[in-house]
């Protein structure tokens, strides 16, 4: 861990408190979730006796609306629904001169608060008072912080995606073991959007919405195109991220919400055009980059517009922006070496006792297969024997993306408001696959279109209605072309009609990806239709807020499992000679769409009660059910029960787990000084957490709609690669089928917190906070359940002897992929933070999160969710597998600042002109890194399990040096692997009664079937370190207009040019200690990839009216 021992002063923290929120005017929200600000506060006199029926006028700067209510018989006030921005409050009575408050920020998602204490005079006298809205929130118990449009534009940004922001706030995490590859299946079907962890909550388990409608994609991961993020830096208003205890008009979540708004047209036009520049000549060479800086080319460039249809009434919005692309990435690959590939193994043993040198015949088919793996070209693996190499190349990554959004704004009466928004992104992208036999492409378009009516029917009374529709569509690693001639070889096919097996060699070899044609391929489209009500009624000191949600889901794919196979090798002297551990396929033929269906349905009621003049309770409750999911042609394949001959046909997949779904939650904000500069909040909560389409998408993978078949040896015998294994597994090959839980229980996440906000200064504010979460019944995804299970012994547990000899569960079938609601989280975290808000040309904000997240599963749609995670746990004892979250990042520190340079007053000319206008950003992030697995021997079934995701784990040794399991700062040698062996028999007696004596070193009583007593995640990576560095310089030209501005910028990222180093991908066996024959993997402890780029700069020009 690189995380600084000593921290010094960091501060306190100032979130800007979003809260609970009330609808938006003119953007309302998501299943009942809004996006507005609401504004409400105390009149009273000098005395400080309350003034009723005070009027209150809001007028938004920007648009000229005015919105207008009265203050009630406790003086007190409340206007819902105001749109974010700035805005000139006034408060007037009879007898009493009018205050006005000016520049007031409303914030996105926002429950301000505003006092006034009217002085005696007449009405028609002003008093002006400039200020700002309170800093501390003192109306709501969720944490939420607010990134507003000058951040969004002004931080250095890699790519220009404005949901990377939302990791500057307190508990807020993004993961760096997201499967990273865009041409790979693994990454575009857990969805492509970058996935961040808030406050412990699994990635799917959080909300993202963009003009109050859910932007969420059919992973229910966060939205985001082929490259990963959200392009619109430039239309965007700004966006909240509410991380804990948020109020009842919030569902579909049990994680955190990111609630987003885009820009509208203002009285005044207003607008930019602007091209961001990249290339190779600015970038430092990667750590991994061995011949030089790979090349690289980005053009980003687009405009925006607005202004008035019709002076305050009518504003429209406008924004384009493109992603013209070519980047080399360096890809590192183990392959043979060239004597290995003549036979010759173990020709550099890597030490006396290593091995033996050995010559083995090569079979005719693996000679046929070789040409498909290049020769190594970085060297000898150190270690290897001389068996692998490193191959290195920099394949080439084409993008052309194009992005669109527009918006609307029309107010029809002081009573009635329309708005209607829409995006729409489309991004192709080509790359070869890891190998570069094959040229690949992915594709993502993004749609989402948002319309919203707002009648205000009193000022104490306003209902929005909304209405949406989202739609991802994703086609994900298909193939285009052939550049290795190998690669469309029809020769070489397993299968009828398709090219080249896929090929896993054990030993840490790297996985051929398949032949051109012989991949899994997937085109998934993903719609949702939205609609919703809400009602916002202010009762005296109640403001109370109700209303509903319906969403129709529908996500129609077309997947392939590997239709030309994948064979599996225990060794590489297994696959030069031709056999073969173990052969899956799935049968073209069979391969068509599904189309699945749900629909959700939520009510809320939410009243905000202002108990005392300083204490405000939140009280709220939701009910939020789903249907369980269909298939548009009922081709449902499931076992009810495991033991099942033959899987149930059609629905329900299980019992409706839902109907039930109360979710109270309760809150406080009080002001214990009553000036308004302390609020000590707290709350608690229930979120349930929904069976969502997404965690059924592998049944499109079960017979007999779709049939994958796996056959093993000895029914696969040397010889049967590669041409010989489908008939035998036509013959004698077993299906795949899948398992639901029938009667899941309900699934939800409790969340709790306690902090104290505290203004220091009027632009200065702090926050400690304490957030704490408890998930319970949480999916527990296993890719095949189907195994042999094992025994529980006084050394632990054990699978039978001989190896193999065991029964799996079922043996009718291949593998069996499982889903049950059983998994388990728990969270606490520790919060600070200050922020600065700007003043004096300076604005800062420091976060900082130390927490654990625990459980016993992390994956939510697929077994290996995250490229750390193990696809196939310990289901039937989920306590093995309890440990730290495959997220888990314990610390967290990060900074983001902007200046505006002073001017000397006293030059003038060019002078003035050269030192003027010049504005700094930054954005320093330090943090500890993601756990992961020792594993052995994968690929190999070493201990017997019997599933097709056969591995092992070892013994954690305890002897000197191994208190920790890593060696910091040293990436060839990363992984201590001398505090890693073979598990061992506790006595000979054990170890005669119970091992397997055919492998293994009996004299060091090696027990091949005993599991290991390593447990999850207990290796801790690297951390990161990284600072991103802008500079502008602003050149306003008053002569066109006031507000011309021809701006130049330089971004500087990952200035330090620090290598920030990867942890092992846990599926491909990159963690395994051992080899399935127990003799350890020289290679494992090298890390071979970074999680963050080198030194990169980049260039802009833009112009701003």
């Amino acid at each position: 861990m690189i995380f600084p021992k000593a921290w010094g002063k960091i501060g306190v923290g100032l979130l800007t408190w979003g809260s609970l929120g009330l609808a938006l005017l003119l953007s309302a929200s998501v299943r009942a979730q809004v996006t507005g600000a609401i504004l409400s506060g105390t009149v009273t006199d000098a005395s400080g006796a309350v003034v009723p029926q005070a009027q209150i006028s809001i007028k938004n700067v920007a648009t000229g609306v005015n919105t207008s209510v009265k203050s009630d018989a406790a003086g007190f006030y409340s206007a819902p629904n105001l749109l974010p921005g700035g805005y000139e409050v006034s408060a007037s009575a009879p007898g009493f001169s009018t205050e006005v408050q000016n520049a007031v920020t409303l914030t996105v998602g926002a429950q301000q608060v505003l006092n006034f204490a009217l002085r005696v005079g007449q009405v028609t006298q002003r008093v002006q008072v400039t200020g700002e809205a309170p800093n501390v929130e003192l109306a709501s118990s969720a944490i939420s912080a607010v990134v507003s449009s000058s951040t969004v534009v002004e931080l250095p940004l890699n790519g220009r995606s404005w949901s990377d922001l939302a990791t500057l706030q307190p508990s807020v995490t993004a993961l760096t073991t997201q499967w990273r590859s865009t041409t790979t299946v693994d990454r575009g079907l857990r969805g492509f959007g970058a996935e961040v962890s808030i406050s412990g909550a699994r990635p799917q388990q959080n909300n993202y919405r963009l003009d109050g409608i859910s932007m969420n994609d059919y992973g229910n991961g966060g939205p985001g195109n082929v490259l990963g993020g959200n392009t619109g830096v430039d239309a965007i208003q700004e966006f909240s991220v509410l991380t804990t205890n948020y109020s009842a008009e919030y569902g579909k979540t049990a994680g955190g919400v990111i609630n987003a708004i885009t820009r509208s047209g203002t009285n005044q036009f207003h607008g930019s055009a602007y091209e961001f520049l990249r290339n190779s000549a600015l970038d430092a060479r990667n750590f991994f980059d061995v011949g030089g800086v790979p090349p690289f080319k980005r053009n980003q460039f687009g405009g925006s517009a607005g202004g008035p249809i019709q002076k305050d009434r009518t504003f429209v919005f406008g924004d384009y922006e493109a992603v013209r692309q070519s980047k080399g990435v360096s890809v590192l690959d183990i392959v043979p070496s060239a004597a290995a590939r003549a036979g010759n193994l173990c020709s550099v043993p890597s030490t006396p006792t290593a091995c033996s040198p050995n010559t083995v015949a090569v079979d005719a088919s693996a000679q046929k297969y070789l040409p498909l793996y290049p020769l190594p070209d970085g060297g000898l693996a150190p270690g290897g024997n001389g068996d692998t190499g490193f191959f290195t190349f920099a394949g080439n990554q084409a993008v052309k993306e194009n992005f669109v959004t527009s918006r609307v704004d029309h107010k029809f009466s002081e009573k009635d408001s329309l708005s209607g928004s829409f995006m729409f992104d489309k991004t192709p992208f080509t790359a070869p696959d890891t190998m570069n036999d094959v040229l690949k492409s992915s594709l993502t378009l993004l749609q989402l279109y948002s319309v919203e009516e707002t009648h205000i029917f009193s000022p104490n009374l306003v209902n929005t209605i909304r209405g949406g529709f989202n739609r991802v569509s994703a086609d994900v690693f298909v193939s285009l072309s052939a550049i290795n001639p190998a690669a469309a070889d029809p020769s070489l096919s397993a299968q009828p009609g398709r090219d080249a097996a896929s090929v896993i060699i054990g030993g840490g070899l790297t996985q051929f990806p398949a032949g051109l044609n012989a991949a899994s391929q997937n085109l998934i489209r993903w719609n949702s239709f939205q609609g919703y009500d809400d009602a916002f009624l202010t009762r005296g000191t109640h403001s109370l807020k109700f209303g509903g949600a319906v969403e129709r889901m529908q996500m129609n794919r077309l997947s392939g499992s590997f239709p030309g196979g994948i064979f599996t090798f225990s060794t590489l002297t297994n696959f030069l000679t031709n056999n073969p551990k173990q052969f899956q396929s799935g049968i073209a033929s069979t391969i068509t769409p599904r189309g699945y269906r749900q629909t959700l349905f939520g009510a809320y009621f939410q009243d905000d009660w202002r108990w005392r003049p300083n204490v405000t309770l939140n009280l709220g409750i939701r009910y939020e059910m789903v249907t369980v999911p269909t298939e548009a042609q009922n081709k449902l394949s499931n076992l009810i029960n495991l033991t099942d001959p033959t899987p149930h046909l059609g629905s329900p997949l299980f019992i409706n787990p839902t109907l039930r779904n109360f979710e109270p939650r309760v809150g406080f904000a009080w002001d214990p000084f009553k000036n308004g500069k302390t609020a000590v909040r707290g709350g608690f909560g229930l979120f349930d957490s929904l069976p969502l389409p997404y965690e059924i998408s592998t049944d499109g993978n079960s017979t007999p709609f779709f049939l994958k078949g796996t056959i093993k040896a000895p029914r696969l015998p040397p010889g049967s690669f590669f041409a010989g294994a489908a008939p035998l597994l036509a013959a004698n090959g077993k299906q795949q089928v899948g398992y639901y839980e029938q009667h899941p229980r309900r699934t939800y996440v409790m969340q709790w917190n306690l902090n104290v906000q505290r203004e220091i200064t009027r632009s200065l504010t702090a926050l400690v906070g304490y957030v704490g979460s408890h998930g319970v019944h949480l999916p527990f995804v296993v890719d095949d359940i189907d195994m042999i299970i094992p025994t529980k012994t006084s050394a632990g547990v054990l699978w039978p002897s001989p190896i193999g000899s065991g029964i799996k569960i079922n043996p009718n079938f291949g593998a069996i992929n499982g889903v049950f609601w059983k998994g388990n989280s728990v969270y606490d975290a520790l919060a600070i933070g200050i922020t600065k808000r700007m003043s004096h040309g300076v604005q800062f904000q420091t976060s900082y999160t130390w927490g654990k997240s625990i459980d016993s599963n992390s994956a939510t749609q697929q077994g290996d969710q995250f490229t750390n995670g193990i696809t196939s746990l310990d289901w039937f004892n989920p306590s093995l597998t309890r440990g730290l979250s495959d997220y888990n990042i314990p610390r967290t520190l990060v900074i983001n600042a902007t200046w505006q340079v002073p001017t000397l007053k006293s030059l003038s000319g060019p002078a003035a002109w050269a030192v003027s206008g010049w504005r700094l950003g930054g954005i320093f992030k330090v943090s500890d890194g993601e756990p992961w697995t020792p594993t052995w021997g994968t690929g190999g079934d070493p201990q017997g399990i019997g599933n097709s995701d056969d591995y092992a784990f070892p013994n954690r040794l305890t002897g000197p040096g191994c208190n920790t399991l890593v060696n910091p700062g040293n990436p060839d040698n990363y992984i201590k692997t001398l505090c890693f062996a073979i598990p061992t028999a506790p006595s000979q007696a054990f170890y005669n009664a119970n091992c397997d004596p055919t492998v293994g070193n009996p004299a060091l009583l090696e027990c091949f079937n005993l599991r290991g007593n390593a447990g999850r995640n207990i290796i801790h990576g690297p951390g990161l370190e990284n600072l991103d560095f802008s500079v502008f310089k602003d050149n306003s030209i008053r002569r066109i207009s006031e507000n011309f501005n021809i701006q130049f910028r330089a971004e500087f990222f990952s200035i330090l040019n620090r290598p920030n180093f990867g942890i092992p991908n846990i599926s491909s066996g990159e963690a395994d200690i051992f080899d399935a024959t127990g003799t350890p993997i020289s290679t494992v402890g090298k890390l071979t990839t970074t999680t963050t780029d080198a030194r990169e700069i980049q260039f802009a020009l833009k112009l701003i009216w």
